[in-house]
Protein backbone atom coordinates (compact mmCIF):
# COMPACT_ATOMS: atom_id res chain seq x y z
CA UNK A 1 0.00 0.00 0.00
CA UNK A 2 2.89 2.28 0.95
CA UNK A 3 4.86 1.74 -2.25
CA UNK A 4 6.58 4.57 -3.97
CA UNK A 5 4.58 6.51 -6.97
CA UNK A 6 5.60 5.14 -10.31
CA UNK A 7 7.43 8.12 -11.41
CA UNK A 8 8.99 7.80 -8.45
CA UNK A 9 9.84 4.20 -8.72
CA UNK A 10 10.98 4.69 -12.55
CA UNK A 11 12.99 7.91 -11.90
CA UNK A 12 14.32 6.18 -7.97
CA UNK A 13 15.03 2.64 -8.38
CA UNK A 14 18.38 2.89 -9.92
CA UNK A 15 19.62 5.40 -7.41
CA UNK A 16 17.96 3.42 -4.66
CA UNK A 17 20.31 0.17 -6.30
CA UNK A 18 23.15 2.00 -6.42
CA UNK A 19 23.37 4.12 -3.07
CA UNK A 20 22.26 1.17 -1.06
CA UNK A 21 25.24 -0.82 -2.50
CA UNK A 22 27.80 1.81 -2.08
CA UNK A 23 26.13 1.95 1.55
CA UNK A 24 26.22 -1.91 2.31
CA UNK A 25 30.03 -1.79 1.20
CA UNK A 26 30.93 1.29 3.65
CA UNK A 27 29.35 -0.41 6.51
CA UNK A 28 30.91 -3.94 5.61
CA UNK A 29 34.12 -1.99 5.83
CA UNK A 30 33.80 -0.30 9.34
CA UNK A 31 32.56 -3.36 10.65
CA UNK A 32 35.38 -5.51 9.26
CA UNK A 33 37.65 -5.57 11.97
CA UNK A 34 36.10 -5.87 14.89
CA UNK A 35 36.02 -9.78 14.80
CA UNK A 36 39.20 -10.17 13.83
CA UNK A 37 40.90 -7.74 15.64
CA UNK A 38 43.30 -10.21 17.66
CA UNK A 39 44.89 -11.44 14.62
CA UNK A 40 45.37 -8.08 12.51
CA UNK A 41 46.39 -6.55 15.79
CA UNK A 42 49.48 -9.41 16.05
CA UNK A 43 49.92 -8.99 12.00
CA UNK A 44 50.72 -5.44 12.64
CA UNK A 45 52.56 -5.53 16.08
CA UNK A 46 49.81 -2.82 17.46
CA UNK A 47 49.66 -3.01 21.37
CA UNK A 48 46.34 -2.52 23.33
CA UNK A 49 46.22 1.03 22.96
CA UNK A 50 47.15 0.60 19.02
CA UNK A 51 44.14 -1.68 18.52
CA UNK A 52 41.70 0.79 19.95
CA UNK A 53 42.87 2.84 16.61
CA UNK A 54 42.64 0.13 14.44
CA UNK A 55 38.72 0.15 15.15
CA UNK A 56 37.99 3.81 15.36
CA UNK A 57 40.27 5.22 12.86
CA UNK A 58 37.75 4.88 10.52
CA UNK A 59 34.84 6.65 12.95
CA UNK A 60 37.59 9.33 13.07
CA UNK A 61 37.50 10.29 9.04
CA UNK A 62 33.89 9.58 8.93
CA UNK A 63 32.91 12.18 11.77
CA UNK A 64 35.59 14.38 10.97
CA UNK A 65 34.02 15.03 7.31
CA UNK A 66 30.28 14.48 6.75
CA UNK A 67 28.76 17.22 6.87
CA UNK A 68 31.15 18.65 4.89
CA UNK A 69 30.77 15.97 2.36
CA UNK A 70 26.67 16.88 2.70
CA UNK A 71 27.76 20.90 1.91
CA UNK A 72 29.97 19.87 -0.98
CA UNK A 73 27.18 17.37 -2.44
CA UNK A 74 24.43 20.03 -2.15
CA UNK A 75 26.74 22.53 -3.42
CA UNK A 76 28.48 21.07 -6.44
CA UNK A 77 26.80 18.20 -7.43
CA UNK A 78 25.43 15.05 -5.16
CA UNK A 79 26.64 12.47 -7.62
CA UNK A 80 29.83 13.84 -8.46
CA UNK A 81 30.84 13.96 -4.35
CA UNK A 82 29.09 10.10 -4.00
CA UNK A 83 31.33 9.20 -7.17
CA UNK A 84 34.47 10.37 -5.76
CA UNK A 85 34.04 9.10 -2.42
CA UNK A 86 33.34 5.33 -3.96
CA UNK A 87 36.73 6.00 -6.30
CA UNK A 88 38.25 6.74 -2.85
CA UNK A 89 36.74 3.83 -1.09
CA UNK A 90 38.42 1.46 -3.59
CA UNK A 91 41.88 3.25 -3.15
CA UNK A 92 41.86 3.20 0.39
CA UNK A 93 40.91 -0.16 0.57
CA UNK A 94 43.39 -1.39 -1.23
CA UNK A 95 45.75 0.40 0.64
CA UNK A 96 44.40 -1.58 4.57
CA UNK A 97 44.80 -5.14 2.25
CA UNK A 98 48.79 -3.99 1.86
CA UNK A 99 49.48 -1.94 5.14
CA UNK A 100 53.25 -3.38 6.42
CA UNK A 101 52.53 -1.74 9.72
CA UNK A 102 49.91 -0.66 11.99
CA UNK A 103 50.21 3.43 11.11
CA UNK A 104 49.45 2.41 7.30
CA UNK A 105 46.88 1.05 8.21
CA UNK A 106 45.33 3.39 10.72
CA UNK A 107 46.10 6.33 7.93
CA UNK A 108 43.83 4.50 5.16
CA UNK A 109 41.46 3.57 7.42
CA UNK A 110 41.14 7.17 8.33
CA UNK A 111 40.90 8.00 4.52
CA UNK A 112 38.20 5.24 4.09
CA UNK A 113 35.93 7.32 6.61
CA UNK A 114 36.18 10.27 4.43
CA UNK A 115 35.21 8.36 1.43
CA UNK A 116 32.62 6.88 3.62
CA UNK A 117 31.49 10.44 4.88
CA UNK A 118 31.08 11.39 0.84
CA UNK A 119 28.99 8.04 0.20
CA UNK A 120 26.44 8.25 2.39
CA UNK A 121 26.13 11.94 3.21
CA UNK A 122 25.76 12.52 -0.82
CA UNK A 123 23.94 9.13 -1.32
CA UNK A 124 21.20 9.73 1.28
CA UNK A 125 20.47 13.02 -1.04
CA UNK A 126 20.56 11.45 -3.99
CA UNK A 127 17.61 9.63 -2.64
CA UNK A 128 16.10 13.14 -0.73
CA UNK A 129 16.01 14.20 -4.21
CA UNK A 130 14.93 11.04 -6.41
CA UNK A 131 11.87 10.24 -4.55
CA UNK A 132 10.25 13.45 -3.20
CA UNK A 133 6.70 12.44 -1.79
CA UNK A 134 6.44 11.23 1.73
CA UNK A 135 5.64 7.15 0.93
CA UNK A 136 8.47 7.02 -1.96
CA UNK A 137 10.72 8.64 1.10
CA UNK A 138 9.66 6.27 3.86
CA UNK A 139 10.35 2.76 1.57
CA UNK A 140 14.03 4.54 0.45
CA UNK A 141 15.04 5.91 3.49
CA UNK A 142 14.09 2.52 5.10
CA UNK A 143 15.55 0.11 2.48
CA UNK A 144 19.09 2.78 2.80
CA UNK A 145 19.00 2.23 6.84
CA UNK A 146 18.27 -1.60 6.21
CA UNK A 147 21.89 -1.68 4.60
CA UNK A 148 23.27 0.30 7.35
CA UNK A 149 22.30 -3.14 9.41
CA UNK A 150 23.38 -5.54 6.49
CA UNK A 151 26.66 -4.24 6.46
CA UNK A 152 27.23 -4.19 10.24
CA UNK A 153 26.02 -8.15 9.91
CA UNK A 154 27.61 -8.90 6.85
CA UNK A 155 31.11 -7.31 7.75
CA UNK A 156 32.31 -9.17 10.18
CA UNK A 157 31.48 -12.45 9.20
CA UNK A 158 33.21 -11.85 5.96
CA UNK A 159 36.07 -10.89 7.57
CA UNK A 160 36.49 -13.84 10.19
CA UNK A 161 35.36 -16.39 7.33
CA UNK A 162 38.17 -15.40 5.11
CA UNK A 163 40.53 -15.04 7.86
CA UNK A 164 40.13 -18.51 8.67
CA UNK A 165 40.61 -19.83 5.65
CA UNK A 166 43.66 -16.98 4.19
CA UNK A 167 44.14 -14.22 5.73
CA UNK A 168 42.22 -10.60 7.10
CA UNK A 169 43.57 -9.07 4.22
CA UNK A 170 41.49 -10.96 1.52
CA UNK A 171 38.87 -9.26 2.71
CA UNK A 172 40.29 -5.82 1.59
CA UNK A 173 41.22 -6.73 -1.16
CA UNK A 174 37.45 -8.02 -2.58
CA UNK A 175 35.90 -4.90 -1.32
CA UNK A 176 38.30 -3.06 -3.06
CA UNK A 177 37.83 -4.45 -6.17
CA UNK A 178 33.76 -4.50 -5.50
CA UNK A 179 33.71 -0.74 -4.49
CA UNK A 180 36.03 -0.29 -8.19
CA UNK A 181 33.64 -2.04 -10.15
CA UNK A 182 30.51 0.17 -8.60
CA UNK A 183 32.43 3.47 -9.11
CA UNK A 184 32.92 2.45 -12.70
CA UNK A 185 29.29 0.94 -13.38
CA UNK A 186 27.19 2.56 -11.14
CA UNK A 187 27.88 6.52 -12.04
CA UNK A 188 26.35 6.41 -14.99
CA UNK A 189 23.02 5.30 -13.54
CA UNK A 190 22.65 8.16 -11.36
CA UNK A 191 21.60 11.73 -12.10
CA UNK A 192 23.46 14.66 -10.83
CA UNK A 193 21.25 17.16 -8.25
CA UNK A 194 22.63 19.85 -6.79
CA UNK A 195 20.89 23.29 -4.86
CA UNK A 196 19.71 25.87 -6.79
CA UNK A 197 22.54 28.20 -5.37
CA UNK A 198 25.91 29.81 -6.26
CA UNK A 199 28.17 26.65 -5.27
CA UNK A 200 31.24 28.20 -2.92
CA UNK A 201 33.22 26.36 0.30
CA UNK A 202 32.81 27.69 3.29
CA UNK A 203 37.03 27.17 3.99
CA UNK A 204 36.18 28.35 7.48
CA UNK A 205 33.76 26.32 8.49
CA UNK A 206 35.73 23.57 6.73
CA UNK A 207 38.57 24.19 8.77
CA UNK A 208 37.18 24.47 12.32
CA UNK A 209 34.29 21.62 11.79
CA UNK A 210 37.02 19.09 10.51
CA UNK A 211 39.89 19.92 12.42
CA UNK A 212 37.90 20.16 16.26
CA UNK A 213 36.07 16.69 15.37
CA UNK A 214 39.18 15.28 14.46
CA UNK A 215 40.87 16.51 17.86
CA UNK A 216 37.60 15.40 20.12
CA UNK A 217 38.05 11.79 18.65
CA UNK A 218 41.69 11.96 18.82
CA UNK A 219 41.27 13.38 22.35
CA UNK A 220 38.16 10.53 23.67
CA UNK A 221 40.42 7.34 21.90
CA UNK A 222 43.28 8.71 24.30
CA UNK A 223 41.14 9.02 27.06
CA UNK A 224 41.15 5.56 27.92
CA UNK A 225 44.66 5.49 29.09
CA UNK A 226 44.21 8.38 31.58
CA UNK A 227 42.22 11.08 30.92
CA UNK A 228 43.30 13.50 33.09
CA UNK A 229 46.89 13.03 31.21
CA UNK A 230 48.15 15.81 28.67
CA UNK A 231 48.03 13.60 25.55
CA UNK A 232 44.08 13.73 26.28
CA UNK A 233 43.49 17.22 28.09
CA UNK A 234 45.55 19.12 25.25
CA UNK A 235 43.55 17.67 22.24
CA UNK A 236 40.32 17.95 23.96
CA UNK A 237 40.99 21.72 25.02
CA UNK A 238 42.11 22.47 21.25
CA UNK A 239 39.06 20.88 20.09
CA UNK A 240 36.56 22.86 22.44
CA UNK A 241 38.28 26.11 20.93
CA UNK A 242 37.67 24.81 17.36
CA UNK A 243 34.13 23.84 17.86
CA UNK A 244 33.40 26.74 19.34
CA UNK A 245 34.93 28.69 16.42
CA UNK A 246 32.81 26.92 13.93
CA UNK A 247 29.85 27.52 15.24
CA UNK A 248 31.10 31.33 15.41
CA UNK A 249 31.47 31.07 11.83
CA UNK A 250 28.35 29.43 10.95
CA UNK A 251 26.28 32.16 12.64
CA UNK A 252 27.88 35.31 10.76
CA UNK A 253 29.01 33.31 7.47
CA UNK A 254 26.81 34.30 4.12
CA UNK A 255 26.98 31.10 2.84
CA UNK A 256 27.57 28.89 6.05
CA UNK A 257 28.10 25.08 5.47
CA UNK A 258 25.40 24.54 8.32
CA UNK A 259 22.54 26.54 8.82
CA UNK A 260 22.09 27.29 12.67
CA UNK A 261 19.30 28.50 12.10
CA UNK A 262 17.66 24.33 11.69
CA UNK A 263 18.07 23.99 15.68
CA UNK A 264 15.11 26.24 15.77
CA UNK A 265 13.15 23.05 14.53
CA UNK A 266 11.98 20.32 16.98
CA UNK A 267 12.10 17.72 14.24
CA UNK A 268 15.89 18.52 12.78
CA UNK A 269 16.57 19.05 17.04
CA UNK A 270 15.31 15.50 17.16
CA UNK A 271 16.83 13.64 14.19
CA UNK A 272 20.28 15.01 15.25
CA UNK A 273 19.76 14.39 19.12
CA UNK A 274 18.57 10.93 18.40
CA UNK A 275 21.79 10.11 16.04
CA UNK A 276 23.78 11.08 18.35
CA UNK A 277 22.48 8.97 21.34
CA UNK A 278 22.61 6.25 18.91
CA UNK A 279 26.02 6.16 18.75
CA UNK A 280 26.00 6.11 21.98
CA UNK A 281 23.77 4.02 23.06
CA UNK A 282 23.39 1.01 20.40
CA UNK A 283 26.59 1.69 18.57
CA UNK A 284 29.43 1.75 20.99
CA UNK A 285 28.49 -1.08 22.98
CA UNK A 286 27.46 -3.01 20.14
CA UNK A 287 31.17 -2.60 18.44
CA UNK A 288 32.63 -3.20 21.85
CA UNK A 289 31.03 -6.57 22.38
CA UNK A 290 32.09 -9.48 20.03
CA UNK A 291 35.80 -8.39 21.14
CA UNK A 292 34.80 -9.10 24.75
CA UNK A 293 32.95 -12.36 23.94
CA UNK A 294 35.97 -13.65 22.62
CA UNK A 295 38.24 -12.61 25.66
CA UNK A 296 35.66 -13.19 28.39
CA UNK A 297 33.93 -16.19 27.01
CA UNK A 298 37.17 -17.85 24.58
CA UNK A 299 34.47 -18.06 21.48
CA UNK A 300 36.48 -17.75 18.31
CA UNK A 301 36.45 -14.92 15.69
CA UNK A 302 34.13 -16.47 13.75
CA UNK A 303 31.74 -17.42 16.49
CA UNK A 304 31.88 -13.97 17.72
CA UNK A 305 31.03 -12.68 14.36
CA UNK A 306 27.78 -14.67 14.32
CA UNK A 307 26.95 -13.06 17.38
CA UNK A 308 27.14 -9.29 15.65
CA UNK A 309 25.24 -10.85 12.74
CA UNK A 310 22.28 -11.89 14.64
CA UNK A 311 22.30 -8.12 16.52
CA UNK A 312 22.84 -6.71 12.75
CA UNK A 313 20.51 -9.24 11.64
CA UNK A 314 17.74 -8.32 13.31
CA UNK A 315 18.46 -4.49 12.39
CA UNK A 316 18.21 -4.95 8.76
CA UNK A 317 15.35 -7.06 9.05
CA UNK A 318 13.00 -4.39 11.30
CA UNK A 319 14.71 -1.80 8.89
CA UNK A 320 13.83 -2.88 5.82
CA UNK A 321 10.23 -4.02 7.26
CA UNK A 322 9.37 -0.30 8.25
CA UNK A 323 9.36 0.51 4.98
CA UNK A 324 5.97 -0.82 4.71
CA UNK A 325 4.30 1.25 7.31
CA UNK A 326 6.16 4.46 5.83
CA UNK A 327 4.27 7.27 7.48
CA UNK A 328 1.50 5.35 9.88
CA UNK A 329 4.19 5.50 12.97
CA UNK A 330 5.83 9.19 13.72
CA UNK A 331 9.45 8.90 13.45
CA UNK A 332 9.76 10.59 17.13
CA UNK A 333 7.74 7.47 18.06
CA UNK A 334 9.61 5.38 16.31
CA UNK A 335 13.30 6.48 18.39
CA UNK A 336 11.76 6.58 21.36
CA UNK A 337 11.06 2.71 20.59
CA UNK A 338 13.85 1.92 19.46
CA UNK A 339 15.05 3.06 22.43
CA UNK A 340 13.45 1.22 24.66
CA UNK A 341 14.36 -1.97 22.76
CA UNK A 342 17.93 -1.72 23.10
CA UNK A 343 18.12 -0.78 26.91
CA UNK A 344 15.75 -3.93 27.82
CA UNK A 345 17.95 -6.03 25.31
CA UNK A 346 21.59 -4.89 26.95
CA UNK A 347 19.65 -5.82 30.55
CA UNK A 348 18.26 -9.13 29.06
CA UNK A 349 22.34 -10.02 28.43
CA UNK A 350 23.27 -9.02 32.14
CA UNK A 351 25.25 -11.57 33.46
CA UNK A 352 26.47 -13.87 30.37
CA UNK A 353 30.40 -13.03 31.03
CA UNK A 354 30.19 -14.07 34.50
CA UNK A 355 28.24 -17.55 33.78
CA UNK A 356 30.90 -17.96 30.59
CA UNK A 357 27.57 -18.46 27.96
CA UNK A 358 27.06 -16.70 24.84
CA UNK A 359 23.60 -18.79 24.35
CA UNK A 360 22.35 -15.96 27.34
CA UNK A 361 23.05 -13.01 24.68
CA UNK A 362 21.07 -14.11 21.62
CA UNK A 363 18.04 -12.91 23.56
CA UNK A 364 19.51 -9.80 23.76
CA UNK A 365 21.33 -9.28 20.88
CA UNK A 366 17.75 -10.11 18.78
CA UNK A 367 16.03 -7.08 20.91
CA UNK A 368 18.64 -4.54 20.89
CA UNK A 369 19.43 -5.56 16.95
CA UNK A 370 15.66 -4.47 16.55
CA UNK A 371 15.87 -1.52 18.37
CA UNK A 372 18.45 -0.40 15.99
CA UNK A 373 16.62 -1.05 13.45
CA UNK A 374 13.71 1.02 14.32
CA UNK A 375 16.60 3.88 14.96
CA UNK A 376 18.56 3.41 11.76
CA UNK A 377 15.16 3.74 10.10
CA UNK A 378 13.27 6.84 11.44
CA UNK A 379 17.00 9.14 11.81
CA UNK A 380 17.57 8.32 7.83
CA UNK A 381 13.81 9.36 6.98
CA UNK A 382 13.74 12.43 9.92
CA UNK A 383 17.17 13.23 8.33
CA UNK A 384 15.85 14.13 4.76
CA UNK A 385 12.44 15.30 6.25
CA UNK A 386 13.85 18.06 8.63
CA UNK A 387 15.56 19.98 6.22
CA UNK A 388 15.33 22.01 3.35
CA UNK A 389 14.48 20.40 -0.41
CA UNK A 390 17.66 21.84 -1.58
CA UNK A 391 19.96 21.15 1.58
CA UNK A 392 19.03 17.15 2.00
CA UNK A 393 22.67 16.23 1.83
CA UNK A 394 23.82 18.59 4.44
CA UNK A 395 20.67 17.21 6.46
CA UNK A 396 22.19 14.04 5.47
CA UNK A 397 25.70 14.98 6.66
CA UNK A 398 24.95 16.22 9.75
CA UNK A 399 22.35 13.87 11.09
CA UNK A 400 25.33 11.50 10.45
CA UNK A 401 27.73 13.14 12.32
CA UNK A 402 26.28 12.85 14.90
CA UNK A 403 25.72 9.63 14.86
CA UNK A 404 29.14 8.76 14.65
CA UNK A 405 30.81 11.11 17.03
CA UNK A 406 28.67 9.34 19.33
CA UNK A 407 29.54 6.04 18.12
CA UNK A 408 33.27 6.95 19.11
CA UNK A 409 32.43 8.48 22.05
CA UNK A 410 30.19 5.33 22.92
CA UNK A 411 33.18 2.99 21.42
CA UNK A 412 35.52 4.63 23.80
CA UNK A 413 33.38 4.68 27.07
CA UNK A 414 32.52 1.16 26.68
CA UNK A 415 36.44 0.27 26.55
CA UNK A 416 36.84 2.45 29.65
CA UNK A 417 33.99 0.37 31.54
CA UNK A 418 34.74 -2.88 30.53
CA UNK A 419 38.90 -2.15 31.46
CA UNK A 420 37.30 -0.29 34.57
CA UNK A 421 36.60 -2.85 37.33
CA UNK A 422 39.65 -5.70 37.43
CA UNK A 423 40.45 -8.01 39.80
CA UNK A 424 43.16 -7.30 42.28
CA UNK A 425 46.15 -8.06 40.66
CA UNK A 426 45.42 -8.00 37.11
CA UNK A 427 46.31 -4.54 35.49
CA UNK A 428 45.15 -4.70 32.08
CA UNK A 429 42.63 -6.19 30.29
CA UNK A 430 38.52 -7.13 30.70
CA UNK A 431 36.82 -8.58 33.25
CA UNK A 432 33.12 -9.99 33.52
CA UNK A 433 32.20 -7.37 35.50
CA UNK A 434 33.27 -4.86 33.34
CA UNK A 435 31.23 -6.58 30.70
CA UNK A 436 28.10 -6.11 32.68
CA UNK A 437 29.21 -2.05 32.88
CA UNK A 438 29.20 -1.82 29.24
CA UNK A 439 25.96 -3.25 29.43
CA UNK A 440 24.48 -1.22 32.21
CA UNK A 441 25.82 2.13 30.33
CA UNK A 442 24.29 1.61 27.04
CA UNK A 443 21.09 0.84 28.91
CA UNK A 444 21.12 4.38 30.47
CA UNK A 445 22.01 5.98 27.38
CA UNK A 446 19.63 4.40 25.73
CA UNK A 447 17.09 5.53 28.49
CA UNK A 448 18.33 8.97 27.57
CA UNK A 449 17.83 8.58 24.31
CA UNK A 450 13.91 8.10 25.51
CA UNK A 451 13.81 11.28 27.39
CA UNK A 452 14.80 13.23 23.91
CA UNK A 453 12.52 11.54 21.43
CA UNK A 454 9.72 12.15 24.05
CA UNK A 455 10.65 14.93 24.56
CA UNK A 456 9.23 16.28 20.87
CA UNK A 457 5.69 15.15 22.12
CA UNK A 458 5.79 18.24 24.37
CA UNK A 459 6.48 20.43 21.30
CA UNK A 460 5.05 20.85 17.91
CA UNK A 461 5.18 17.60 15.81
CA UNK A 462 7.29 17.68 12.82
CA UNK A 463 5.77 18.97 9.89
CA UNK A 464 6.87 16.46 7.27
CA UNK A 465 7.40 12.75 7.63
Amino acid sequence: MLAPPRDETRSGSRALFVVCAATLLVLMNYTAPVAVLPETARSLGAGLTTQTWLINAITLGLAATLLVAGSLGDDFGRRRVFRIGLALLAVSTAATAVAPNAGTFIAARVVQGVAGAAILAAGLGLLGHAFHTGAGRAHATARWASMLGAGIAIGPLASAALAAVGSWRWFYVILAALAAVLALAGGPLLEESRAARAARVDVPGVLTLGAGLALLLVAVTTGRTGWLRPATLVPLALAAVLLAAFVAVQARGRAPMLDLALFRRVDFRIATLGALFTGLAALGPSTVLPTLVQRLIGVSALGAAGLAFVWAGASFVVSNQMRRLGTRVAPARQLALGFALTAVGYVTMLGYADARSWLRTIPGLLLSGAGSGLLNAALARMAVASVPADRVAMGSGANNTARYVGAALGVAASITAASSMLPDGQSAGFSAHGADAVLLLGAALAILGIVVALGSFTARSPRRS
